[in-house]
């Protein structure tokens, strides 16, 4: 994964809340065994019609919100079942930060691990945000070295995020790649062992 240290983007409104799992990626697009792919079934039972034509009414569909990198939506924010398949199809769409008031707690630790930046405001700076990006192309950038996410207007705040998450978002870090990290200790213990 590359790094997320300063990170500048279009911003696409959901004001919606509890906004679940199941409607971040349908269950019938749960038979991919890979990470990547997901992006096309993102909110499909919004997205699309009965008869597969992209719905306009839909946030993600309209022109002002193509290309978003930020998503700003209401609270409670990834609830339901825990799959992990719902911040894989959000990064593989381009979402890179999520902006909430509140988060299931599953799907706030499985973003973190998948690179995604989740990032908890009040309920007045997200009514804020949701209100500048209503209808009109408008961007943030998130700083995640400082914990600020701010406009080119008036709005700065901070937000809050464990250390260890923060080192592994700002390298491109996950898992695996700490754990590689003491490879060459793991090798020793295993022939030490053998």
């Amino acid at each position: 994964m590359s790094g997320l240290v300063l990170h500048t983007g279009k911003v696409a409104p959901m004001d919606r809340v509890n906004v679940d799992t199941d409607q971040i990626i349908p269950k019938q697009f749960l038979k991919r065994i890979e990470r990547t792919g997901f992006g096309a079934f993102l909110f499909y039972d919004w997205r699309f019609r009965q008869d597969g034509s992209e719905n306009p009414d839909f946030e993600l569909n309209k022109p002002e919100n193509q290309g978003a990198s930020l998503l700003v939506a209401g609270h409670n924010f990834g609830c339901g079942s825990s799959r992990e398949h719902a911040p894989w199809a959000l990064k593989d769409y381009g979402f890179h930060v999520i902006i909430s008031s509140s988060f299931a707690d599953i799907f706030y630790n499985n973003c973190l691990k998948n690179g995604i930046l989740p990032i908890r405001l009040s309920e007045q700076d997200i009514d804020l945000l949701l209100a500048r990006a209503a209808g009109a192309s408008y961007e943030l950038t998130v700083d995640v070295n400082a914990q600020t996410v701010q406009d080119k207007q008036d709005f700065k705040a901070s937000f809050e995020v464990d250390a260890y998450w923060k080192e592994m978002l700002m390298n491109g870090w996950d898992e695996i790649d700490v754990t590689l990290g003491y490879k060459d200790q793991i090798k020793a213990f295993e022939q030490q062992k053998a």
